[in-house]
């Protein structure tokens, strides 16, 4: 695969992990979702998950099998939001490594192909999902709503990154889209 393949995201959304519905999922025939877990479900000093969200994942674990995958490596913090949202997962994964996306999709019992990789940065959740031939899905960053106007670096960076290595990533442009499939093998 080449840089432009490996980090470009089948889907973006130009919202939160809230705007995934159950009926987006089940248009792209998907079974289960590897979501990530700061800045995708939770802000990143977020300790809860929001009513908002506990509600997002009560309507989507009527049609996908879900489970949690971060790269942080707080125990004590992932375990509270997971138990809180009733939901498997996985800490300290280093993604892109795949070894703790590959155990967390061995659990699920799924085709790779039915699983989506749902995060909100191209080099650890699109680049591992793309690594692992899954569905990969784009989010914008959840944040505090008191920070409504912070600015993600990181993000912004891999997104500069990502388009002069090829990847077509437009954050500022409103659009659901999704990338041929055809071309990965």
């Amino acid at each position: 695969m080449t840089w432009n393949e490996l980090l470009q995201p089948d889907l973006i959304l130009s919202s939160s992990i809230l705007s995934l519905t159950p009926d987006i999922i089940q248009r792209y025939n998907l079974k289960g979702l590897v979501l990530d877990v700061d800045e995708t479900l939770v802000p990143f000093k977020a300790a809860v998950a929001s009513p908002e969200l506990t509600e997002w994942v009560r309507q989507v674990r009527q049609v996908a099998s879900l489970w949690l995958v971060s790269n942080n490596i707080s125990e004590n913090r992932i375990s509270n939001i997971a138990r809180a949202l009733d939901l498997p997962y996985y800490h300290g994964a280093a993604k892109p490594s795949r070894r703790k996306v590959r155990a967390a999709l061995a659990e699920m019992n799924l085709p790779v192909n039915q699983v989506g990789m749902v995060g909100d940065r191209l080099f650890t959740d699109v680049l591992v999902g793309n690594r692992l031939g899954m569905f990969t899905i784009l989010v914008e960053p959840m944040m505090h709503p008191g920070a409504a106007l912070r600015s993600h670096p990181v993000r912004n960076f891999e997104v500069w990154a990502s388009e002069i290595l090829g990847a077509t990533i437009s954050p500022k442009e409103k659009r659901f889209t999704k990338r041929n499939k055809s071309s990965r093998k």
